[in-house]
Formats: structure tokens, C-alpha cells, sequence
């Protein structure tokens, strides 16, 4: 090869060399540019959200501000603090959630395993909020109640049951006082008692909750005063093989005491059974509770 066209190649090589020395700078600063762009859409999203997070046991100390309760232990032999209420890790999704038990397997008696936790601001007198979280069975037979509180400690140990507000039930146990055995399907409270979520789209009562999946649930509230068509809640699913998509299951369910108070608890209470007849000790997951002013029917983000 000829001098001439070894500078010629010379020449090249070096303007590509600078050409590789540009794209490696672009590539540095280009990162960076979209770190900032990542930022400021979380930021913004962030301020307009209408979400306010109740709780996602994401945190250091996920159960800190919880108050566990077992106001019924009649377990033999007597087991101390039997209730299971603790937070684990989803392998899978890295994802943690709270899993709620009235006590471990095979121990009986435990009849008001309680647990609750403040909300971040009060749902008022003449509001209409937005409750939403994640639930999932994780096995049957069981009993589980839970919902919005208008006391505080005090009042939930005083009234367990009859402190919940708008609630939502799930179980398969055996209601004696209306000779009826649940199956398992998403219970709102209408009345003096409870009933089954319906689906519009077989026009039916829906079928019983499917185990280890989980559900999105909206509980649209009103509280206003009953004289105003208030203590009163709407209630919103999606999951499971029945749901794919959002749907509304029901209108009009009442508020179990109607007391035109403040809400400003989360609690949640569940019962193994007496120890003569015992339902089972089958758990409920519970993930990301969060609440927004007004009807609000998107998955908090």
C-alpha cells in the first residue's frame, strides 16, 4: 500500500475515532436527561393525583400506627395474642402485603381478632370519598369483616363489630340466624345484615371469591346525613376470571350503624368460630389502601 493511501486511511480512522468520541458523550449525557424527565413526571404525577395513601407496607416498619386486638379469646389451651397479623414479601412481585388471620392453624377460639389503623385525614360528615385497596383470599373456610370506623381506640375496643361504618365481608361459614351458608361470594351490608355482591353482566349474585388472586375494590362513599341519601356506599371490583374489567356490583349498601360521625379508621376484624364449631382459619391478604375525595375509579398509581 502507497504512502498516499495509508494517510488516506490514516484520515479515517481518525474521523471516526472523534465521530465515536461524540456519540459516547451523547450517550453519558442522555441518561441523565431522562433521569430528570423520570423525576419530574413522578413529581407531577405525584401533585395531581387525587390519591392519598392510607398504607402500601412498603415502609421501613410497615405495621408501625397498627393496633392489634384479640377481644374474645376463649382459645384452650389459652394461647396469648393467638390473632396472625403480619406483613410478608411476594417473591415473585418483591411486592409486600399484610396477611390477616384470627389465629394459626389449628388454633380455635380466637372470636374478634382486630386490627386497625388511622386514616390520614377524616372522611367528614357530607363527604363522598373514594376508598380503594387490594385483597386476596388466601384460603377458605374463613370470616372476615373489615372497613371504615368512625371511632377511635376506645370505641373500636368498646363496639368490635358495631364500630364499622361501611364494610365488606367474606366468608363461607354457616349464618345460623338466617339459616344460610355463604359460599365465599363478597358480602356488603344492606339492612340489619348482609348480601351478596351482584353482576350485572350474567344478571346474577356473583360467584364466590377465587383463592390466592388478587382483586381491585372501590367502595365509593357517602357521608352524608341519612336525610340527604347518605350513610351509604357503592361498591366496584376487577379480578379474577370474573372480572376482568372494572365493574360495579352494587348500589345503596348501608352503613352498619349509621351514626353521621367522621370516618377515621381502617379496621379489620376476623373469627375463627367458637370452639364447640369452629368456621376456620383461612387468611385475607390486604394491599395498597389508599382514599380520594369524590368518586375516584382508576387504580392509584
Amino acid at each position: 500500500m502507497s504512502l498516499r493511501y495509508l494517510c488516506q486511511f490514516g484520515l479515517v480512522i481518525g474521523a471516526l475515532l472523534s465521530v465515536d468520541k461524540v456519540l459516547a458523550s451523547e450517550v453519558v449525557v442522555e441518561p441523565n436527561k431522562t433521569d430528570r424527565m423520570s423525576k419530574l413526571t413522578a413529581q407531577l404525577t405525584k401533585q395531581t393525583s387525587p390519591w392519598k395513601k392510607v398504607t402500601d407496607f412498603e415502609q421501613d416498619e410497615p405495621l408501625s400506627g397498627w393496633t392489634k386486638l384479640d377481644l374474645q379469646n376463649e382459645t384452650e389451651p389459652r394461647v396469648a395474642n393467638p390473632q396472625v397479623t403480619e406483613v410478608l414479601l411476594d417473591p415473585q412481585t418483591n411486592n409486600h402485603y399484610l396477611l390477616k388471620k384470627p389465629a394459626a392453624d389449628g388454633v380455635v377460639g380466637n372470636r374478634k381478632a382486630i386490627t386497625y389503623f388511622p386514616l390520614p385525614q377524616p372522611i367528614n360528615v357530607g363527604d363522598i370519598y373514594t376508598f380503594y385497596l387490594r385483597l386476596n383470599v388466601a384460603a377458605f373456610p374463613n370470616n372476615h369483616v373489615f372497613g371504615l370506623s368512625d371511632m377511635g381506640p376506645e370505641g373500636i375496643a368498646e363496639h368490635a363489630y358495631n364500630a364499622l361504618e361501611p364494610s365488606l365481608r367474606i366468608t363461607d361459614r354457616y349464618d345460623p340466624n338466617i339459616a344460610y351458608k355463604n359460599d365465599g361470594t363478597l358480602l356488603v351490608r344492606k339492612d340489619d345484615w348482609y348480601e351478596r355482591i351482584f353482576n350485572p353482566q350474567t344478571n346474577s349474585y356473583a360467584s364466590p371469591m377465587q383463592t390466592n388472586t388478587w382483586y381491585h375494590v372501590w367502595m365509593v362513599i357517602n357521608n352524608q346525613p341519612k336525610a340527604s341519601g347518605g350513610q351509604t356506599y357503592d361498591v366496584y371490583i376487577q379480578g379474577g376470571d370474573e372480572f376482568p374489567e372494572q365493574q360495579k356490583v352494587y348500589s345503596g349498601a348501608d352503613f352498619r350503624m349509621q351514626r353521621e360521625q367522621a370516618l377515621i379508621y381502617f379496621s379489620a376484624t376476623c373469627n375463627t368460630g367458637p370452639k364447640e364449631k369452629p368456621y376456620g382459619n383461612g387468611g385475607l391478604k390486604y394491599d395498597d389502601m389508599y382514599m380520594a375525595s369524590g368518586t375516584v375509579l382508576h387504580i392509584p398509581k
